[in-house]
Order: C-alpha cells, then structure tokens, then sequence
C-alpha cells in the first residue's frame, strides 16, 4: 500500500454469480481509476447454517421467501472463475482481492497468489480464520464494524501472535449498517482508532452510506485505504446494489479523492509556485496621494497605500514617514525613498 488513499473498488457480490460480469466490474474499477478490485470468496454451506435468517436490508432488496442460504449459493464463484478473475485484475492493472469467509477460502486464495488480505467486519470475531490469516504475515486490512475497542484489540493481538504486526495492518472505521444513516457514520471514530492503535500501518474507512461524500470527508481526514460498493446497475437484483455506486460516481469519487490527497501538500506554509506571479498584482506599495515636492517632508497627508505591489512595501510605512522627499512626486507615483 501508498502514502496516497488506496482505493478498493468493493464489487463484493454484485456479480450476482456471472463471471461475466465479474469481468465487466473489473474493467469499469479499472476505467475509474481505482487501486483494487475486492470479491468475496465462500460457499454458501460452509457460510451460513440452513436457518439462518437474512439481514433487515436483504430482506427488502431479495425478499423474505427464500432464507439467507438460498440466496448466497445465487452469489457464489467457482475457484477456476476466481483464478481468471485474479488474471483479468492483472491485465486491467488493479489489484485483486477477496474476502474469505472461512479456512478453505484462505487456503485457496493464498495458492493464488493473494498479496493483501481484508477480513470483513463479520469476521473479527472468528478466531481460526484471524489466526490463520495471521501465520501468513502479510498485508491485512481489517474492517471493524459492529466491534469496539476491546474486540479490535482482541482480534489484533490474534493476528499478531500468529505472525503479522501491527505495523503491517490497517483498521477500517465501517458501520455495518445498509445504507449506514449519516447520524450513524461517526468518522471521528478514525481518530480514536489512530490513538489507541498508534504502531498500525493505518486507519481508513469502508463506507456503507448512500453516497460519496463520506469517503471524500474521510479522506481528507487522512484514511490511509477508503473501500466503496459499487455496482455495474442498482437497479440488478440483489442484496447490495441498492446501496452501491454505479460507475461513472465511482470516478468522480476517485477524482475527487486524489483532489484532495492532491491540496494536503507539503504542509510548509510559503507562497506555491502558481501564486508567486500575483504578489506584485494584489499586494500594495507606498504612494503618493497628491503631488509632492522634492524637500517637502512625507506625512499621512501626502502618501498612501495602493496597489501594484512593485515599491516599498506598507509595512514599512513609519520608515518612510518624516523623510524628505528627494524628487518631485505626481499623484500615484510609487515613493522610491
């Protein structure tokens, strides 16, 4: 990972199961400038037992009649779409990634070859899958919706005994919640993280909210990674396209990102190159209000300030006052004394 934001283009399960269209969703992240491609890697049996029920906003995007199971085995990839997937990312120039869901997933994707791993808020709890995740002493970056501090501490010091540092792991501020209410975001909440995890590789934030302008704000907050759903249509079936960007707002949400990272600059206050010309053009200088006679002394009657700002600069003004003038002055000549 950057100094800059790093962008994960969340496709998630918006593939609605088409390799197909898991293609498509790589090239239009690609087309939109972000850094990565994020999947999810699980079979729906290993996932969730038979009755499990569905979330709130499942239910409202797919209905009530089939239960959380049927639903996900619609989601599923095989590993063989996987691997080409992984191949699309990298002729697209954007990196893969998946979230696995349990230890055959971490199992298949490390053998593919998986360089940054991100462990989905649902996923803080599961020790096997933190621990082993953890032996592999890679990137990790770790959502931490739903959790508080004691449960991101608890899951850090699995990763951590397993093998990877905290330096090589970044936390993501999230609220699990579909679409996240704006009174719900709590993006100070970045700030805590930074302070009571000091030695991580970062903080950043993964967004569930309806728009743009959160990641943006976060962003400016200093995020390290910033990860957005998005989507080839809202209008697909399915449980989180509703919720997710299409990709043309995926640019602009890209643009507006390295906007930003772009104005952090250097943090040393001096003029920047494009201002240097204006200083003479804004600033002002030391004139004369009237005529002025060459021995007549200048006072506050016969001088003031007015622009270009190519004399003797105003802050010197007590200088000039009670000195002769040396040469005859028209009204607006620049004093010269």
């Amino acid at each position: 990972m950057r100094d800059r934001p790093y962008i994960i283009a969340e496709a998630g399960v918006n593939h609605n199961g088409s390799i197909a269209c898991a293609r498509e969703m790589i090239y239009a992240a690609s087309e939109a400038g972000a850094d990565a491609v994020k999947f999810q890697t699980f079979k729906a049996e290993d996932l969730v037992v038979e009755s499990a029920e569905k979330a709130d906003y499942q239910m409202q995007s797919t209905g009530r009649e089939e239960s959380q199971l049927e639903m996900l085995r619609k989601l599923e990839l095989t590993n063989d779409e996987f691997c080409e997937l992984k191949r699309v990312c990298e002729r697209s120039g954007v990196e893969f990634i998946s979230s696995p869901f349990d230890l055959k997933a971490v199992d298949f994707l490390s053998q593919l070859g998986l360089r940054i791993w991100k462990i989905p808020s649902g996923e803080i709890t599961n020790l096997p899958c933190l621990r082993k995740i953890g032996s592999l002493a890679q990137k990790v970056i770790l959502s931490t919706g739903m959790s508080d501090l004691q449960e991101i501490q608890r899951a850090l010091e699995v990763l951590e005994y397993a093998g990877t540092p905290r330096a090589m792991v970044v936390l993501l501020h999230c609220n699990s919640e579909y679409p996240t209410p704006m009174c719900d975001v709590n993006l100070r909440a970045m700030e805590t993280l930074k302070s009571a995890f000091p030695d991580l590789r970062g903080v950043g934030y993964s967004d569930h909210t309806s728009g743009i302008d959160i990641c943006i704000a976060a962003c400016a907050m200093g995020a390290a990674v910033i990860e957005k759903h998005f989507t080839l249509d809202k209008k697909l079936p399915g449980p989180d396209h509703s919720l997710s960007v299409e990709p043309p707002v995926l640019a602009e949400m890209v643009r507006s990102i390295r906007n930003v990272e772009l104005a952090f600059g250097s943090g040393i206050k001096q003029p920047s190159a494009s201002e240097l010309k204006n200083i003479a053009k804004v600033r002002k200088s030391i004139v004369a209000s009237r005529r002025i006679a060459a021995g007549e002394v200048f006072s506050e009657d016969n001088l003031t300030v007015k622009r270009p700002g190519t004399g003797i600069s105003p802050m010197k003004w007590e200088e000039v006052i009670g000195k002769c003038a040396e040469r005859n002055y028209e009204k607006d000549d620049l004093v010269d004394a």
